[in-house]
């Protein structure tokens, strides 16, 4: 296909420079126009508006969502183990959102929404937050694990299934 385009260009040269006059006409005549009248029109109520409906339906959103998780999905997928969400300061501080008690040893979990990353297969821990869960290691002696969720109706489910196998294999490790 890149040889066809190539080639198509080199019998034509005119055609990329008419095409990037097209784009410049459209963005200069249209685009611009059409977006400079909507940023004069917007008000200070529709930035109050905006960070309101943002902020706490997402914030409620994502808490139920952490709750849903835990109750409905994984105290039922592992019913030996003792849920309990984290103090304030783990979970501000430590990126632990619930602690799985196993014994006198826990396993910490991170609740994300799917979108926190598009492809949460390449979702990268900060700096930060690798050095709070081997802090949280130390400290309880278990791993913590990111769970990355979505909405599927009005369910929550977990999209990462395979992290459920490595929570398997840690209880069994703090056993």
């Amino acid at each position: 296909m890149d040889n066809l385009i190539q080639d198509i260009i080199a019998r034509n040269p005119k055609i990329v420079e008419e095409l990037g006059d097209r784009l410049y006409d459209k963005i200069t005549e249209v685009v611009i126009p059409e977006w400079t009248e909507a940023f004069r029109q917007i008000t200070k109520q529709d930035c109050y508006d905006y960070v309101y409906e943002v902020t706490v339906p997402r914030t409620f959103d994502g808490f139920i969502t952490e709750k849903s998780i835990i109750n409905d999905f994984l105290a039922k997928q592992f019913p030996e183990v003792i849920f309990e969400e984290s103090d304030a300061d783990l979970d501000h501080s430590g990126d632990v959102d619930y602690i799985g008690k196993v014994g006198d040893k826990a396993f910490g979990i991170q609740i994300k929404p799917v979108t926190a990353n598009a492809n949460f297969g390449n979702y990268k821990l900060t700096e930060r937050m690798q050095a709070n869960f081997e802090s949280f290691e130390e400290k309880y002696g278990g791993k913590v694990f990111i769970i990355f969720s979505s909405k599927v109706g009005n369910k929550k489910e977990v999209k990462n299934k395979e992290v459920l196998d490595e929570i398997t294999a840690e209880i069994a490790r703090l056993k």
